[in-house]
């Protein structure tokens, strides 16, 4: 089974403004730790050795930090898009450009600008399916976050929609997502492009699995977003450490 990952690294995170006029958005700290280094602990756990980071605004910083993946007994690999904001590729575009380091198997894709306790483990099942050929994606959707609150996918019979019900509503994208290689082979190489709306064509068509994750999961977007989930996780560890003491 194909273990490979490509986590987005290469975007400035404008929202996150100044926090990121000198350092990449992955590197912000939380809770003691780089936002990029929660998700390279969360996939080695669940058994996700071999990473590709993309990169672009500061990216010589991410790779300075990360290096070969040793630390975290992973191997780090990096698809350099350029070296200013402005050559990012966005996320279709940078799973085009990173694709020779993906390989032919299905792979994961996951932002580095999430917190989530989502367990990585649970996509063993869907690559295999796409391995199969029996869907051509898999998404992970959360609960919708207070400035997104119409979500983006519903779930019917395992399957993604747009249309959503009252009894199967509308989730938020929780840009965590399984893939086919052969979805991206043909586009081209250099190409400034999103996900979405594109891949809509294989939601439409029945292709693309989801599934609910009902956990922790949060978008860090802006330096409030980012202080509010370093001040709980700080004060869970302080809890767990009096626990511990006491």
């Amino acid at each position: 089974m194909n273990n490979r990952v490509l986590v987005f690294a290469a975007g400035r995170g404008a929202r996150m403004r100044p926090l990121t006029d000198h350092t990449p958005k992955p590197l912000l700290i939380v809770a003691g730790k780089p936002l990029i280094v929660w998700q390279i602990e969360a996939l080695a756990r669940a058994g996700f050795t071999e990473l590709v980071v993309n990169t672009a605004w500061h990216g010589a910083q991410v790779q300075a930090v990360l290096g070969n993946g040793e630390t975290w007994n992973v191997q780090i690999r990096f698809s350099h898009e350029g070296d200013d904001e402005a050559d990012a590729l966005e996320t279709r575009g940078g799973i085009r450009y990173a694709l020779e380091l993906l390989g032919p198997a299905p792979f994961v894709t996951v932002s580095s600008d999430i917190y989530t306790d989502y367990d990585y483990r649970l996509l063993r099942d869907p690559l295999a399916a796409l391995a199969r050929g029996e869907s051509d994606a898999h998404f992970v959707l959360a609960d919708n976050p207070p400035f997104h609150p119409d979500g983006d996918f519903a779930i019917r019979d395992g399957r993604a929609t747009r249309q959503g019900t009252p009894t199967h509503p509308r989730l938020n994208y929780g840009n965590i997502a399984c893939w086919r290689a052969e979805l991206f082979a043909d586009l081209p190489l250099r190409e400034k492009s999103r996900l979405f709306p594109w891949a809509d064509t294989f939601v439409a068509a029945g292709r693309v699995t989801a599934e609910h994750h009902h956990g922790v999961w949060e978008n860090l977007g802006t330096p409030d977003e980012l202080a509010a989930l370093n001040a709980t996780l700080t004060d869970r560890a302080t809890d767990l450490t009096t626990n511990i003491t006491t």
